[in-house]
């Protein structure tokens, strides 16, 4: 009994100790980027066109934002869908669907150079798309789908059966009761999974080099190269002569990518409290 109790108090103890360090860490690199990256912060880095002598970050904002909507606006529909179908109409022990789950976990772990290198053949080269917004769109949409894929697979299947057997109970058919019924109790975990490949959108770089390309201005048409943020920065870094600038655009992603996340969280809170009070 003596040495049961210690052992919980050991395992207690590293648990603390494990998100006292995630937290730190945490903190450290948050704190870093802020005193590094605010001082430099001006207006001319807003500028709306991007020049020598201000790197203005306001285009790379835009390439930013308009990647993050094209991706998600080709990844989340084919990702959801795909979830339904090997979750609530796939027979149980298809060997199709154990195939497509481990490519989706296969997939989740390709190193995001090889997507690149697989967009720049694909969208780039073979079927001539140059390097632009869309063929970046297109290799971002390939990485996050295994993500979105899986995530709104789990948060499917933790909605409880009980939930589809009372639809089914009250005559409503298999459609119905999943856009009705199952859909909104997993919306949480979908959000989740949508938050999740926002981030890997927003900080992604070596894929988008080699197919989004890095011209700093706003790209004229989706067919056109645009750099994103997180190239901004590294661009900056790497040129070596505005090391302060990339700290002040390092902040503004961090800030863009806090924002983010708290405004799914606070949608993904109230579709859930609307769905609980209807």
């Amino acid at each position: 009994m003596k040495r049961n109790k210690i052992q919980s108090i050991l395992l207690r103890l590293l648990v603390y100790l494990a998100v006292t360090l995630t937290v730190l860490a945490l903190v450290l690199i948050v704190g870093y980027i802020l005193i590094k990256g605010v001082p430099h912060l001006s207006l001319s880095l807003f500028s709306f066109k991007y020049t020598s002598e201000n790197v203005s970050l306001f285009p790379a904002m835009v390439n930013t934002v308009t990647m993050t909507l094209l991706s998600l606006l080709i990844a989340v529909p084919l990702g959801i869908g795909s979830a339904i179908y090997l979750v609530e109409y796939a027979k149980k022990g298809n060997k199709f669907v154990a195939v497509v789950r481990t490519t989706a976990e296969t997939l989740s772990g390709i190193p995001s150079i090889v997507y690149g290198l697989f967009g720049y053949l694909m969208f780039v080269s073979a079927l001539g798309f140059g390097y632009s917004l869309l063929a970046g769109a297109l290799t971002l949409s390939i990485m996050i789908l295994p993500v979105i894929m899986r995530t709104t697979e789990e948060a499917l299947i933790a909605v409880p059966d009980i939930y589809r057997e009372g639809s089914f109970g009250l005559g409503a058919g298999k459609l119905r009761t999943v856009f009705r019924i199952v859909l909104p109790s997993a919306v949480p975990g979908i959000f989740a999974g949508i938050i999740l490949s926002v981030g890997r959108i927003v900080g992604e770089t070596a894929a988008l080099i080699y197919t989004a390309g890095t011209v700093a201005q706003i790209p004229n048409s989706l067919m056109s190269s645009g750099r994103t943020m997180s190239i901004h920065m590294y661009a900056l870094w790497k040129e070596g002569l505005n090391a302060d600038q990339a700290y002040a655009t390092a902040v503004v992603l961090l800030v863009i990518v806090i924002g983010l996340n708290a405004f799914s969280a606070f949608l993904a809170k109230r579709i859930t409290r609307g769905k609980i009070n209807g």
